[in-house]
């Protein structure tokens, strides 16, 4: 097995200071999201969403940024999801964008909430129609029996 203790490296490429900090969060993350965007990273609206199912097991997966200003940070699920389910039950969730080429990450703690149902389906209206079909003939977090069970689905459509 490799040594890990290895891997490690310096990060030192650049600094935080109160001094260049602009004037308020979202700001400051709009400044760092346009760096992630010039630097031309890989997925830069990529993040980790995490919640608590009920029983109390912490759950991560990685969703996409869609949007994002003074009122909060959006990403779109399916509501019958496992993830939309423990949002229900617990509606604090935490957020981490990993920019690592950047040498910076971003960590946002809150409370997550239904946008409305129009910015919903302008959302889904927006997606390529495969990705609308996909959506329409997999339950989001359930098993599928087998690809013929997708399928059939994909033919009734």
């Amino acid at each position: 097995m490799a040594d890990l203790g290895k891997l490690r490296q310096e990060y030192a490429a650049s600094s935080l200071n109160r001094d260049s900090l602009a004037a308020t969060p979202i700001d400051q993350f709009r400044s760092w999201f346009e760096q992630t965007v010039e630097a031309e990273l890989h997925e830069p609206n990529a993040m980790t969403l995490s919640t608590v199912s009920p029983e109390g097991q912490p759950w991560n997966r990685t969703v996409l940024l869609k949007a994002f200003d003074e009122k909060g940070f959006v990403f779109f699920t399916n509501y019958n999801s496992r993830k939309a389910q423990h949002i229900a039950a617990n509606p604090k969730v935490s957020l981490l964008l990993p920019w690592i080429l950047l040498q910076r990450q971003v960590i946002i703690i809150g409370e997550a909430e239904k946008i409305s149902s129009a910015e919903s389906l302008k959302y889904f209206a927006s997606r390529p129609y495969g990705s609308q079909v996909g959506a329409w003939v997999s339950q989001q977090s359930s098993v599928v029996s087998s690809r013929s069970v997708l399928a059939a689905k994909f033919q009734e459509i």
